[in-house]
């Protein structure tokens, strides 16, 4: 009926919501990036926050990308110490870490790989290369044998308790001591010398001096006690850490290793699920999980898509219905053909989404990361100066002050700083992807919690975006029991949104179809058909006019129902009115609760929609939205964004649809609804909710708001107990075990503070 049933109707050219085409969500819009920071409201170019380190300007023609597995690799101490080493590299242009592979990608152009793979060896680590297009292994496990640590511990131990009680000569305690160090600490000692070559001081070549430097001043006890409470510290820390990592590595072991497929003469034959191809016919029994992404080609059954979307109920599935990678089969057989590779799966396009975000450096990181770079070289030239200056020019005792100088290059290690934030990062990233929702990068989790605006679509995004009939009333007593199938039978030869509403309508009811002749679509007005040989009418407001059957009566029935937002149709035949049927787009109830919750978090809403004013007013009362703006064009949501950014906003914007795309992209964070199986919605969204349900925004918000609470506080933690400490020091009360337990015992409690982010 193209618009004909519509009462009231957009001005020409508008984008109406009803025509959103849900196949093509959020189309890539071309964005600016601002690799230094973030701006101070949303008008502000976007930061891209680049997981890439260009180490060169100038790329050439001939670069290519070279991927290494080093296994070595799994914190920022490595990455710098391979930043440092590469950039001096000539021909290698950029660097991509991914820490939790121990993925290292190089774009260079050097004739081959191996001076790469020897750079990395001269730093004691071995780089691995991977074939293009291969997905690195998982990390295998390395296993280490305990008795060296449980030796070291021993000894220290055993080298305090004779120093203390005078039981042995001094010559003893130095070899007990020693044996523990060599015991505990060569890892260190190794890694600090390879530092300290590259002129890096990182932890490990603090470390290493502050060790030497007690064993020179005679300090056998305590040189040996550091060491070994230090290693724990780390093997400790490694673990809390792999905890983060594995948050997300382990997504990918929910998808099977198996599948069963149908062979080309109608068997069934069990095949590794990373060889099936597109197109092949796979089977899936209740209780199993589904292998690949696909449509259902045979059989009916509930999905639990907890694992893609976050949804806490079963989803039912039905032949055409899409079913994805990792998602568990509850009640009944399903067969269906596979529409994406192993390593194209939604699960896996997610998986490799948050794997770049967690590389993406969020503005605490950058900061802390230029932060240690100025701070760690200070720190090191300052207990330099405590060793020296006291003794030479204050008359003080060498042996005190070089002391108090190993101690403050123990306890002033930034290492809690730096390690901070990756991991509340990481843990925010994977907890946000086990509740179906998809964050581009730390610059977006972080930045969650600076919104103060939020504004939607509302076509898809606060309603189902499907029109159904809400209204039906009987105009005529002797039409009342047929006037219903009529309209259905005119209805059912249109394609029109409004119409299939009520002829759906009929068929949930199971009226009996009607023959309809003489067929005639009357454009901007409704259609006319004749059924038994009567002349019928449907048609909307204008039609009834142009008939002259309207009256003050009826006109008062249709205000009422347009004010409501509904588009109303009329069913006439020549005497008149016989009933009148009203449509809309109804809200999801999830949206209602959305509303309420951004609302209680202090965060204003607005919709934007190309629908009508007095539906967009309907709708937005109904949920609670505090303003609405209607008969919109793509080009008018991106002025009014503009326009909040201008007032000092920071405003996020929720839609589904391509004519959403400039919003979203000028936004501070654009948010796409219902992501799940689309790739250029989980590629260009900054935030991509996997399902359709408003709430998980409120949540989003709640969880940037936590991590950044998280980021502060660990900030905060680890300067207040290194200052404290720093005092302490001066004073001559601390020791240099005690300074391990300050220094360690801060980098484990900001660990644990972040990893708190993954509690359920």
């Amino acid at each position: 009926m193209s618009d004909s049933l519509h009462t009231h109707k957009p001005e020409a050219g508008h984008d109406h919501d009803h025509d959103h085409d849900h196949s093509h969500k959020l189309q890539p819009v071309q964005k600016k990036h601002d690799h230094g920071g973030h701006g101070d409201s949303c008008c502000s170019s976007k930061v891209a926050a680049p997981s890439l380190i260009k180490l060169s300007d100038k790329p050439t023609d001939g670069a290519r990308l070279s991927s290494f597995r080093i296994d070595a690799m799994d914190c920022p101490t490595e990455q710098t110490l391979i930043q440092n080493k590469l950039g001096k590299l000539s021909g290698v242009q950029q660097l991509e870490f991914n820490l939790i592979n121990r993925v290292l990608g190089v774009t260079h152009d050097l004739p081959s790989t191996a001076p790469i793979i020897e750079a990395i060896k001269s730093l004691g680590m071995v780089a691995e290369p991977l074939e293009q297009g291969v997905e690195a292994p998982a990390p295998a496990a390395e296993k280490k044998h305990w008795w060296p640590l449980a030796l070291s511990g021993v000894g220290a131990l055993a080298a305090e308790v004779i120093h203390f009680t005078n039981a042995a000569p001094t010559w003893v305690v130095a070899i007990i001591a020693l044996i523990s160090i060599l015991s505990g600490g060569l890892t260190t000692y190794k890694k600090g010398w390879i530092a300290l070559k590259n002129l890096n001081l990182n932890i490990n070549a603090l470390m290493s001096i502050a060790v030497t430097g007690a064993v020179l001043i005679g300090q056998w006890p305590e040189a040996a006690m550091v060491m070994f409470l230090f290693t724990v510290a780390e093997l400790i820390e490694a673990k809390s850490l792999d905890r983060a990592r594995n948050a997300i590595g382990g997504l990918m072991q929910m998808t099977p290793e198996q599948a069963t497929v149908q062979q080309a003469d109608g068997s069934w034959v069990e095949q590794e699920v990373k060889i099936i191809e597109l197109g092949a016919r796979v089977r899936v029994r209740p209780g199993e999980r589904i292998g690949l992404d696909g449509q259902v080609v045979s059989g009916t059954s509930t999905i639990d898509q907890a694992p893609i979307t976050g949804e806490s109920l079963p989803i039912e599935k039905t032949v055409g219905d899409k079913v994805f990678a990792g998602t568990i089969n509850q009640a009944g057989s399903l067969e269906y053909t596979v529409t994406a590779a192993a390593n194209n799966s939604t699960l896996a396009r997610i998986i490799h989404a948050v794997e770049q975000a967690q590389g993406a450096r969020a503005p605490t990181q950058r900061f802390v990361d230029q932060f240690s770079k100025i701070y760690t070289p200070a720190v090191f030239i300052f207990a330099l100066a405590v060793a020296v200056i006291p003794p030479l020019f204050m008359g003080a005792l060498w042996f005190d002050w070089i002391y108090r100088a190993l101690v403050l290059l123990v306890v002033a290690c930034p290492c809690a700083l730096v390690i901070s934030t990756p991991v509340t990062i990481v843990s925010g990233l994977a907890a946000a992807a086990r509740k179906g929702i998809l964050v581009k990068g730390g610059v977006y989790l972080e930045g969650g919690y600076k919104l103060d605006y939020l504004a939607l679509d509302k076509t898809g995004t606060i309603t189902h975006g499907k029109p159904v009939q809400t209204d039906y009333l009987s105009l005529d007593p002797t039409a009342d029991e047929t006037a219903p199938a009529i309209a259905a039978a005119l209805a059912g030869r249109s394609d029109h949104p409004v119409s299939l509403a009520i002829a759906n309508a009929a068929v949930d009811k199971q009226l009996a179809p009607r023959v309809v002749d003489n067929f005639e679509a009357l454009a901007g007005r409704g259609v006319r058909g004749e059924i038994n040989g009567q002349v019928y009418h449907l048609g909307n407001h204008r039609l009834v006019e142009e008939l002259n059957l309207c009256s003050p009566a009826l006109e008062e029935k249709l205000f009422a129902l347009e004010k409501q937002g509904k588009s109303v149709v009329l069913l006439l035949d020549k005497s008149g009115p016989l009933a009148l049927f009203a449509v809309a787009d109804t809200v999801k109830e999830s949206s209602r609760e959305a509303i309420q919750q951004l609302h209680e978090l202090g965060i204003k809403t607005l919709m934007l929609t190309g629908d009508n004013v007095h539906t967009a007013q309907a709708i937005a009362a109904q949920v609670g939205i505090d303003e609405a703006k209607g008969d919109l064009l793509p080009t008018d949501k991106l002025q009014a964004i503009e326009a909040l950014c201008a007032k000092g906003h920071n405003v996020g914007m929720v839609g589904d649809g391509i004519n959403d795309a400039p919003a979203l992209a000028r936004a501070e964070i654009g948010f796409a609804m219902a992501a799940a199986g689309t790739d250029t919605a989980i590629e260009t969204a900054d935030v991509a909710l996997m399902d359709d349900d408003l709430r998980k925004i409120p949540a989003f918000i709640r969880l940037s708001r936590q991590t950044s609470t998280i980021l502060k506080q660990n900030i905060a933690l680890a300067l207040v107990i290194k200052a404290i400490f720093l005092g302490v020091t001066f004073a001559g009360i601390a020791t240099m075990w005690m300074a391990v337990f300050a220094d360690m015992g801060v980098s484990l409690l900001v660990v644990f503070n972040g990893l708190r982010l993954l509690r359920k």
